[in-house]
């Protein structure tokens, strides 16, 4: 097979055999069908903003600004601020409004405080639907602080004000009857997605669609996504060997809910009441312990795919013990930025490397000096005069080195968002949404198509995970063979012959 741009990848958090995976699930939106963010939060910021001037709200002037706000970052409601944490849960950044926190306010109200998911105060940004909630929330808090809004309001009541109005607007159907109408503004077409489902249909793996999404959407973007790609006469709906629609996760993964099969193309219904659920039909609601009834299949036979960390991938793996895969459409423009700074990165690297080298000299001559003015320890060949001209040195030499390394670092902070950085990192740690990301998706790419570049045989294998000591294996190779880390598997060695 051709190299496969690595912007396209699979990521492996545990060990995948796709060869023992019988079923493949897959969520609609930002899945199986993905949006322009930008045309989708634009529109869906534009309802939010139509709700907020009905009732009387100071919104007039408000724009949508899709760079204020990405998708991983936690809305603290206490404070009123938006924040970016790191994998243990301390604050690296954070906006009040739409300014940045500087340091030492930062450091006042986040020095004693973790991101606590549990907490009610905490609001995770989930999925790339969060982004105009988020941009809406962060100029509500500048109007409530500048007294603009009346009434008894909290920074907590603008987050529900702002829910309860997108709530509206999309129980409404306003929102999806304009994507409806134009399809073409609001999605982006992937032409080698329907090939990636056919392969995988083609090699035994029974298809399913499970989204929350209606009928009256899904039919007729499923078609705009899929029939155009599809051979023959071939539709959407020829692919999946049951789909469900309106299927209310998260708790489809663990309510044995009731089932309407779809009777009609106008979305009339039958309820399901006993028995299987019949192949090659669309139903409303049911449940995935009938789905496992329904295939003969349980838990680790079945992959689900989906964007939404807790509603797809969380629950599914924890409740059912499902494969799980998450969709990070935004990882392919983190990959393509890593790899343009390459050349950057490497140099900040090798400028970092020799500030640590001066910072270890440093400290160890001061460390002299401190014994020689003390009184304890061996003795010192240098005097303290000389310890003092050599450490202005090595002071000098450092406060050089900064100025090299100050607008690289910069520039890697402001890598793929300006105001947050990388999605996926907090400087040189994994982020708040990383951490997740790797507790609850054994694999995660960009999008559903890039299964398309590792065949529906393909054994996924994770990484050694890096651990702080690992560098010792670089100098004793005897350590790194035992911490390799590599697993044999004698089932896929047998297949291979």
């Amino acid at each position: 097979m051709d190299t496969i741009d690595p912007a396209r990848g699979l990521f492996c958090n545990r060990t995948l055999n796709l060869r023992g995976i019988k079923a493949i699930g897959y969520d609609m939106d930002y899945t199986l069908v993905h949006y322009h963010m930008r045309e989708w939060e634009q529109r869906a910021y534009g309802f939010i903003k139509e709700g907020l001037l009905a009732k009387g709200w100071p919104v007039e002037n408000l724009a949508f600004n899709p760079d204020l706000a990405i998708r991983g970052l936690v809305i603290d409601t206490e404070h009123g601020n938006v924040v970016k944490a790191n994998r243990f849960g301390y604050v690296k950044r954070a906006f009040h409004g739409t300014e940045p926190l500087g340091y030492e306010r930062q450091r006042e109200v986040y020095q004693r405080t973790l991101v606590d998911l549990g907490e009610d105060r905490w609001h995770f940004l989930n999925t790339l639907f969060s982004i105009s909630s988020a941009s809406m929330y962060m100029q509500l808090v500048e109007l409530l602080d500048a007294d603009a809004i009346k009434g008894s309001m909290g920074y907590a009541d603008l987050w529900d004000e702002v829910q309860q109005t997108l709530d509206e607007a999309h129980m409404e159907g306003r929102l999806k009857e304009k994507i409806i109408a134009h399809p073409g503004r609001f999605v982006n077409l992937d032409p080698e997605m329907p090939l990636t489902l056919l392969d995988q249909k083609r090699a035994g793996k029974k298809l399913l669609l499970i989204t929350n999404s209606e009928w009256s959407y899904a039919r007729p973007m499923l078609a705009y996504a899929f029939n155009e790609f599809l051979p023959g006469e071939m539709t959407w709906r020829d692919l999946f060997d049951l789909s469900i629609v309106g299927a209310r996760k998260p708790d489809f993964f663990s309510v044995r809910m009731p089932a309407f099969r779809v009777e009609s193309e106008d979305g009339l219904l039958r309820e399901h009441t006993n028995g299987p659920l019949k192949e090659d039909e669309v139903y409303v609601g049911g449940n995935a312990s009938l789905v496992e009834e329904s295939l003969g299949l349980r838990g680790e036979e079945i992959l689900y795919v989906g964007d939404h960390l807790f509603v797809d991938v969380n629950v599914s793996k924890k409740v059912l013990r499902w494969r799980t895969a998450l969709v990070v459409r935004e990882l392919e423009k983190e990959i393509e930025d890593f790899q343009e700074f390459a050349d950057q990165q490497e140099q900040l690297s090798e400028l970092m490397a020799e500030k640590e080298r001066l910072e270890a000299e440093f400290s160890a001559k001061r460390l002299q000096r401190q014994r020689l003015q003390k009184g304890y320890g061996a003795a010192e060949a240098d005097s303290v005069e000389v310890l003092e001209q050599k450490m202005s040195d090595l002071r000098s030499r450092l406060t050089s080195l900064d100025q090299k390394i100050a607008p690289l670092a910069k520039a890697s902070s402001k890598l793929v968002n300006d105001n947050w950085g990388p999605l996926m990192r907090t400087g040189k740690d994994k982020s708040l949404f990383a951490r997740q990301v790797e507790r609850y998706a054994d694999v995660y790419t960009g999008r559903v198509s890039n299964f398309l570049h590792h065949t529906p045989f393909t054994y996924l294998r994770s990484h050694r995970g890096s651990l702080p000591h690992d560098e010792a294996a670089e100098r004793d190779p005897q350590y790194a063979s035992l911490t390799s880390g590599y697993e044999w598997d004698e089932t896929t060695a047998k297949e291979r012959g």
